[in-house]
């Protein structure tokens, strides 16, 4: 007899110690968290889960990154200002658009432009373009997962009823729904200075970083009354909670956000106003 068939798996193992089978997906994620009040497991690996379990019920809709958050590039954009705009977005892929962000030409990939850079006259946007993949709001996330692998996608553009362009998705999107916000390299990290110099007139900022930090570094008078911290005085200049992509002149700064959700605003890229 084959003993690891007749060995019981991870999931049979809880319901026997606990008693009674599930009958639904709220059955098993009931179980589960008995099970980690019996110390069966930690609660970083109920989490994880239970993001599995509700994987399954998610569709790209719920992991896109919205058309206003687009990076894009244009396709008569200068590979100076694509160059400049891949560094401070720090993102390896790009949709390039025509009239509107309705008019997607393709996929440019930041590793194509190095070959151009020695090469400047002879920059052809059109001739490093990549096919971009189209993926409807409602297509699960499942099967979204399972076509990125097999075709070794990293985006999509995704589509609404209508046709148009609602967003995009990426690789990464679809992989934090199940284990988590992925960090990598560009990502702000808390245990590091909140000014971080990307370049001699280009600065990356910590959204929280106090007011009166901003001010002794940049040689400001930004006002602490109303807000305690520069994406607070960000978010009272433009009276709403911002996307990814819009700009705001206050004093001598123009501030860029480069990363925020729906909840709260993450990153600010800084430049000196030209006078």
């Amino acid at each position: 007899m084959d003993d690891t068939q007749s060995k019981p798996n991870f999931f049979e193992r809880i319901v026997a110690r606990l008693a009674g089978e599930p009958d639904s997906a709220e059955d098993v994620v009931s179980l589960l968290r008995q099970a980690h009040g019996q110390e069966v497991f930690d609660a970083e690996t109920l989490a994880r889960l239970e993001k599995v379990l509700d994987f399954a019920d998610l569709e790209v809709r719920d992991a896109m990154v919205t058309r206003s958050q687009m990076n894009v590039v244009k396709e008569h954009d200068s590979l100076e200002r694509i160059v400049a705009y891949a560094i401070e977005t720090a993102h390896s892929r790009f949709p390039v658009i025509g009239e509107d962000k309705d008019e997607v030409l393709g996929i440019l990939h930041a590793k194509d432009l190095l070959k151009c850079i020695l090469t400047p006259e002879q920059f052809n946007l059109q001739a490093v373009l990549r096919p971009a993949a189209f993926v409807p709001e409602g297509k699960s996330l499942n099967t979204l997962l399972k076509e990125f692998r097999e075709q070794r996608g990293h985006m999509a553009i995704v589509i609404d009823e209508y046709g148009g362009v609602s967003g995009l998705i990426t690789f990464e999107d679809v992989i934090e729904q199940i284990i988590g916000e992925i960090d990598d390299e560009f990502d702000e990290d808390e245990s590091e200075d909140n000014i971080f110099a990307v370049s001699a007139e280009r600065w990356r900022i910590n959204a929280v970083t106090e007011i009166e930090d901003i001010n002794a570094f940049f040689g400001t008078d930004y006002s602490s009354e109303e807000a305690d911290t520069i994406g607070g005085l960000v978010i009272q200049e433009l009276e709403h909670l911002p996307v990814r992509g819009e700009k705001v002149v206050i004093g001598p700064l123009q501030f860029t956000v480069a990363r925020a959700d729906n909840r709260r605003l993450h990153t600010l890229m800084a430049v000196k106003v030209k006078e």
